[in-house]
């Protein structure tokens, strides 16, 4: 299997592909059942630690918010 590689997915997930063990924050093995898995990156996915596309409905942003055009001082 190939060295791990990490995708980070505008405004979405982080893809993971080849050779990695995935460990909870206690360091049990977390279990995958695909060589790639999507990892969520916005906080509001069911299935934690695994991506299942909620970032499109809560318009999870990966870039900073383009500059006020009206040029809003605060």
């Amino acid at each position: 299997m190939h060295a791990a590689q990490i995708v980070a997915c505008t405004d979405g997930p982080l893809l993971v592909r080849g050779d990695f063990e995935l460990v909870s924050s206690s360091g049990e093995a977390v279990e995958r059942t695909r060589g790639t898995v999507a990892l969520c990156r916005c906080g509001a996915s069911a299935i934690k630690p695994f991506c299942d596309g909620t970032h499109k409905l809560v318009g999870f942003r990966t870039e900073p918010a383009p500059p006020d055009p009206e040029g809003d001082a605060a």
